[in-house]
């Protein structure tokens, strides 16, 4: 059906069905992995809000009492996350009109140059301005990741594909957490460490940044805006790549309908059949980041509510932070075998209850124990729900939905974080996580009345 053996060009709907019979083939997981790779330096720098905030702290950029009284490292994680609101909603929609591969470029381009400003500031003012805008970039490549990825792997391993991503991601958690243990507190060539932390992870995605020139575009974008050729000839690679590793010819696609619609409109995700949805994934994502960013962006706090001095709290942090990305891979075996809703419903399930556990614990290798398992339940949660809304939304619209709904979980952090600092100054550790558990009732219960199925469906069949 290539134009490779002559013939007619290709309709959307035959490259569609050539892309829904391609089997996973190490070629779909490279560009997966690349993918990943850039996604992976934007997680150094956002994973690296909890652990960056206790040296900046030490080093009296911030202090204790700040904006509305409360300390710095609240504004710090405030800032960071409005800046994610503003790229995930106002920007993101740029991916769905211009195409995900220049603007997953165009985004880690523009947080490497925001991170070395950040890095020459010397108060929380300065630190914060730049982190936001720094945010916007990081808001932007993350969505892109997603809708990117849902397009690419093959509809009987999306799960897994997911999974994947999020392990690799999460390589940089326990790197920006030993970086921050061992480098932050330090003085280097006359630089101070927090400097050099927040530079490391700029540095690295500059390297990041040639690797992507690889990538292709998405061939599902191509076709939805009508640029036919340039989706055969990319599918065709894949197809041929599929064909050699296989040893054996493919199976011949099954029809998929299709209609063509290459302008990009927010109103449509407000109009049935995708307006309950959109209200479910708002809803999930306003409750689910405070449970999984609740956690994240104050894990060395919390273990210093519970009695654990600085210089531990970084260490037990970073033990604690060695554990994401390994989680994803454990949860690699499940990703295909239930249901997408289901796994998020278990996660936030889980993460409520370790959350107050832990709020009730004062052994420091308990509170390891209980900050893995937290960390396991999130990374559940992390991938599962990733996956399931670049699931519900069609092409035309993917990253342009994705980002409208991600953003509710971007601005939910903005507040929480002023509400987190307020309760554990009010009632502590077991305040903070009642407040967290509250939150994952509420995803529990709406995923489990609301939420659509998606497992082992096309992306085509499940936008309906």
């Amino acid at each position: 059906m290539s134009r490779a053996g002559g013939g007619a060009p290709p309709t959307r709907a035959e490259i569609l069905a050539r892309l829904e019979r391609l089997p996973p083939s190490r070629a779909i997981w490279g560009l997966i992995v690349l993918l990943s790779l850039g996604g992976c330096f934007e997680f150094y720098d956002l994973m690296m809000t909890a652990y960056i905030s206790p040296v900046l702290a030490r080093a009296g950029v911030f202090h204790k009492i700040g904006l509305f009284g409360l300390p710095d490292q609240a504004s710090f994680v405030a800032a960071t996350f409005l800046g994610l609101f503003i790229g995930t909603i106002a920007v993101s929609q740029l991916a769905d009109r211009f195409g995900r591969r220049a603007i997953f470029v165009a985004s880690l381009l523009w947080y490497t140059v925001a991170a070395v400003v950040m890095a020459l500031q010397n108060d929380a003012l300065g630190v914060d301005l730049w982190r936001l805008i720094a945010g916007i970039g990081i808001g932007v490549e993350l969505v892109t990741i997603d809708t990117f990825i849902a397009e690419l792997a093959p509809r009987q391993v999306r799960g897994r594909a997911f999974a994947v991503n999020q392990s690799i991601q999460f390589l940089a958690v326990p790197i920006v957490a030993f970086a921050a243990w061992r480098i932050g507190v330090q003085t280097i060539a006359g630089v101070a460490g927090w400097r050099v932390v927040v530079l490391l992870g700029a540095a690295a995605a500059i390297g990041v940044w040639f690797i992507q020139l690889r990538l292709p575009e998405s061939p599902r974008w191509l076709a939805e805006h009508g640029r036919l050729d340039e989706a055969d000839a990319i599918v065709a690679r894949l197809e041929a790549a599929a064909r050699f590793e296989r040893r054996e010819p493919l199976p011949p696609p099954a029809p998929v309908a299709a209609s063509s619609d290459g302008h990009v409109r927010l109103s449509e995700i407000f109009r049935r059949p995708l307006l309950g949805r959109t209200g479910l994934l708002v809803t999930l994502n306003f409750f689910q980041a405070i449970g999984f960013y609740g956690f994240t962006n104050w894990a060395p706090t919390f273990l210093a509510a519970q009695g654990v001095h600085f210089a531990e709290s970084l260490q037990y942090g970073f033990i604690i932070a060695a554990a994401y990305p390994i989680g994803p891979l454990i949860w690699c075996s499940v990703a295909e075998r239930f249901e997408r809703k289901w796994l998020v419903v278990a996660a936030c399930a889980a993460t409520g209850a370790l959350g107050l556990a832990f709020a009730a614990t004062r052994a420091p290798a308990a509170l390891i124990v209980l900050g893995v398992a937290i960390n396991f339940s999130n990374n559940l949660l992390s991938f599962s729900y990733h996956a399931y809304q670049a699931e519900l939304y069609p092409t035309r619209v993917r990253a342009t939905a994705v980002g409208f709904v991600y953003s509710w979980s971007r601005l939910s952090t903005v507040l929480s974080s002023y509400v987190i600092a307020w309760l554990l100054g009010l009632a502590g550790a077991a305040g903070a996580f009642g407040f967290i558990a509250a939150a994952m009732l509420v995803c529990v219960v709406s995923v489990a009345a609301f939420g659509p199925p998606t497992r082992g469906r096309a992306l085509e069949v499940i936008a309906g």
